[in-house]
């Protein structure tokens, strides 16, 4: 034996670093994307109004005011969720186009979840602002701003 491998081992050894490096070019990008480059700035906010409306036939209407500045087509996201002792449900109310000028606009958002789901009472809301920014072919979120409180569903 001379102290160098054999070609079985100097075989195996290179695919298993081709492997690894292989694995290693696909995974980099892929962590590099996931590092927000950009992140939210603090002048940008969304606010949730301390009423919301529910009709008759379960359509709910949530409100708020937003502000923001971006260049992409950006959306006020809504949801609405009530907590019980066995699961957390939450129901998506619409969505709108926002313009983010820096100025401050108004939001109002209407859905009608699973019927019967909601009730007038107390509800957690969550509105978000996300932008859909294009890296590559692929259209990607940038959130703005996001804001989680406890409403008042008034019957409409």
């Amino acid at each position: 034996m001379n102290g160098s491998p054999s070609p079985t081992l100097r075989r195996t050894l290179c695919g298993i670093l081709g492997v690894a490096a292989a694995g290693a070019a696909l995974l980099l990008p892929a962590a590099a994307s996931a590092t927000p480059r950009h992140a939210a700035d603090p002048y940008e906010v969304v606010t949730v109004d301390p009423t919301g409306r529910i009709a008759a036939d379960g359509t709910v209407t949530l409100s708020g005011t937003y502000r923001c500045l971006g260049s992409g087509p950006v959306f006020v996201s809504s949801s609405v969720g009530r907590q019980t002792s066995t699961m957390n449900v939450r129901y998506g109310i619409g969505g709108s186009r926002a313009v983010c000028d820096g100025a401050e606009h108004r939001w109002v958002n209407t859905g009608r979840p699973t019927p019967g789901s909601l009730e007038p009472g107390t509800a957690r809301v969550e509105a978000t602002l996300m932008e859909l920014r294009t890296q590559g072919l692929l259209p990607l979120p940038r959130f703005h701003a996001a804001r989680q409180q406890d409403v008042t569903l008034v019957a409409d």
